[in-house]
């Protein structure tokens, strides 16, 4: 049995001990996942109408991206340091950028629309698709990535994560009307490389072969070109893997190699499926 040093009980011994501890991590950005959340809102506010109205606030979009930019500025303006005037031209610089990074995530929403039976309306999918709300994030993550700005593109992307079950890196290089649905456990690796119109179904992984630190500066992650389908449970791994245009992956394959384009990649279990009644099989 480990045996339990006695140490001093009180909160200000406890604090002191803390702060030795804290001292380790230096200057931290002030940073947090609750204010990246809101960000995330705001930024989602003015690019489409769908969520601004729904908050009934009355204000202009004029108003909403001027508090935009005073709510990322205090977000950025640390991750900038000593470099004076660098937080205002990157904020300056992300806004700029959102008509665009609007115009293709309406890609993705139509994608969803059209692909999916079940969904009534582009606003449907806006307001209630995880996989959209997923994609959303990482196209605002990956132009902030783009422009250089330091850890707040993985945190946005985190973010969403953990909202929705969607884990793509902000360093992926994806095309237009990406199609993810329901979305729970797909993962999209840093250097990924995905086409237009792939279509991704949930438990999705496009990964790496290694996850070794000296890897890091490589392709790890496979390139999926256009008009690609991956089923649900699907694994799809290393940074040389190509995936050929117009190609169908069935669900729960396992792939760590090249497949030319207009292919069809199926799982076949090891074993014939058979179906066995209860009581044969008690009898047995």
């Amino acid at each position: 049995m480990t045996k339990i040093t006695d140490t001093s009980t009180s909160l200000e011994d406890i604090a002191a001990r803390l702060k030795e501890q804290h001292a380790v991590y230096g200057s931290l950005t002030g940073l947090s996942l609750g204010k990246i959340g809101d960000l995330l809102n705001r930024t989602t506010a003015v690019m489409f109408p769908h969520y601004s109205v729904a908050e009934e606030d009355g204000l202009s979009l004029e108003d909403r991206l001027a508090g935009l930019e005073d709510a990322f500025f205090k977000l950025v303006d640390r991750l900038c340091k000593d470099n004076v005037g660098c937080a205002r031209r990157l904020v300056q610089g992300f806004l700029a950028d959102l008509p665009d990074i609007a115009a293709v995530a309406y890609t993705d929403a139509k994608a969803l629309y059209e692909g999916d039976p079940a969904a009534e309306s582009i606003e449907e999918v806006m307001l209630c698709y995880p996989g959209f709300y997923a994609v959303v994030a990482y196209r605002i993550a990956h132009a902030l990535m783009k422009r250089e700005v330091p850890l707040l593109p993985r945190m946005i992307t985190e973010y969403a994560h953990q909202k929705t079950g969607v884990d793509i890196n902000p360093g992926a290089r994806i095309g237009h009307s990406l199609f993810i649905d329901h979305g729970t456990g797909v993962v999209i690796g840093e250097t990924a490389v995905l086409g237009n119109n792939v279509k991704i179904y949930q438990g999705v992984t496009l990964g790496a072969l290694r996850v070794d630190r000296e890897e890091r500066a490589k392709k790890r992650h496979p390139t999926i070109e256009d008009n690609v389908v991956i089923y649900s449970g699907a694994t799809i791994l290393g940074g040389d893997t190509v995936v050929g245009h117009n190609t169908v992956i069935g669900g729960n394959v396992w792939l760590t190699r090249s497949v030319p384009a207009w292919s069809r990649v199926m799982f076949r279990p090891c074993d014939t499926e058979e179906i066995v009644p209860i009581r044969t099989r008690k009898k047995a």
